[in-house]
């Protein structure tokens, strides 16, 4: 019930903002909103991960981790705020966006979405999967309802009246997360820096954190660069549409990856059986999903009106990327959850650079399908490399397993 909410109002929020921007508008907001999103991923320098990891294991140890994980969040997102700002201004300063409109998506991505996690994790932690993944859907219900506001009023200005609507919405929903807690936040002055050590240990998972949304949002960045400002908007929104409707996929692993903390070490044996469960899965809706997506394409073209041209034609270019990112989405969680981030950080950055080469050598030839087949050529690159490195990770912890005592 909870994924299918959220697909719906991923879904809305998606058609509205879409028509009342326009994709010209709407390429150049889905571009600095993409920049602000990847940046945001390391706000937490992955201590949220470290809080779930920690409280999946033994609840009682949130009090030693989220003293120096909220502390970290606010410093971190607050630098990566100011980069922001400066990337955005310089890099894509062509998108025409006001400051006004990159100050509130930095501020609601940067800052308010992270502080967001550590509460949705700690549910998730403690084996609440429906209600950490309505903490994960509350900000975007409440975005919906401040596109359906702005959409309704007709102001002069939708994008930037929209823009503080989604700053709005992030701190609404980050006051009812804390709220919703069993145990209240530790006090101010009970915060803390966080050791080497710490640092250390969220590093990887911080790092990982980028690469794991950068597929997912680097793609409309650069169509911003790379392609007419109308044309980036309908890439951008067709690629919005693939995003919303693997969902599924994610919410399976976000289910696994408790079980998966818990047993990667002590029971081998279950780990693997529930990794083929998952892996099957996450094949089987995607293939079903693409085929779907290909038949239906044309419906698109109506959806996002007349604007939107050749959007249901890109969507079925995209169509060859969904079986690749079902797969990246499982293996990148896997390999998160069986203890071996720096591995998932390595399949990942060789997307990224996959996907960057690909968009330039493609987009400029082949504009609405050129970026869609750099898409898929990252994806299927991830896909593939995850699951090699997850197969030889269980090669060698059999191997050490079953290795014979020394004498």
């Amino acid at each position: 019930m909870v994924l299918g909410l959220r697909l719906f109002v991923q879904a809305g929020t998606l058609l509205l903002v879409a028509r009342m921007l326009g994709p010209h508008d709407f390429g150049a907001f889905a571009g600095v909103a993409s920049l602000a999103v990847m940046l945001g991923t390391l706000s937490t320098f992955g201590t949220h991960i470290v809080l779930l990891a920690e409280v999946s294991r033994e609840p009682q140890r949130r009090a030693s981790v989220l003293p120096f994980a909220l502390s970290t969040t606010l410093i971190c997102g607050s630098l990566l705020f100011a980069l922001y700002l400066l990337l955005a201004t310089t890099l894509l300063g062509e998108a025409g966006i006001g400051i006004s409109v990159l100050i509130a998506l930095g501020l609601a991505e940067l800052i308010l979405q992270p502080l967001l996690n550590l509460p949705g994790v700690e549910h998730q932690g403690h084996g609440r999967i429906a209600t950490s993944q309505l903490l994960i859907t509350l900000p975007l219900a409440l975005r919906l309802l401040a596109a359906g506001t702005v959409w309704l009023l007709h102001p002069v200005d939708p994008l930037r009246d929209y823009a503080w609507g989604y700053l709005g919405a992030s701190a609404l929903a980050l006051l009812i997360a804390t709220l919703s807690l069993r145990q209240a936040w530790p006090a101010l002055r009970d915060w803390r820096l966080p050791r080497l050590a710490e640092l250390r240990h969220a590093a990887g998972y911080a790092v990982l954190n980028l690469t794991a949304t950068g597929p997912a949002e680097l793609d409309k960045t650069l169509a911003l660069k790379l392609l007419p400002l109308a044309a980036a908007g309908v890439y951008a929104a067709s690629a919005r549409v693939i995003g919303a409707l693997t969902l599924p996929v994610i919410a399976l692993m976000l289910s696994a990856m408790p079980r998966l903390f818990r047993e990667g070490q002590a029971d081998p044996a279950r780990s693997a059986r529930l990794l083929r469960w998952v892996f099957a899965a996450a094949i089987g809706y995607s293939l079903l999903l693409a085929a779907l997506l290909w038949v239906a394409a044309p419906l698109f073209d109506l959806l996002f009106g007349t604007r939107y041209q050749a959007i249901g034609e890109t969507i079925r270019w995209l169509t060859l990327a969904v079986p690749g990112m079902a797969l990246r989405i499982a293996a990148g969680s896997a390999l998160m959850a069986l203890g071996k981030p720096w591995m998932r950080v390595g399949f990942e950055l060789g997307g990224l650079a996959v996907l960057a080469a690909a968009a330039m050598l493609l987009a400029p030839r082949w504009a609405l399908s050129g970026m869609p087949l750099a898409l898929a050529c990252s994806e299927w690159s991830m896909a593939m490399l995850g699951w090699l490195l997850i197969s030889a990770s269980r090669r060698s912890n059999d191997s050490i397993t079953t290795a014979p005592p020394v004498a």
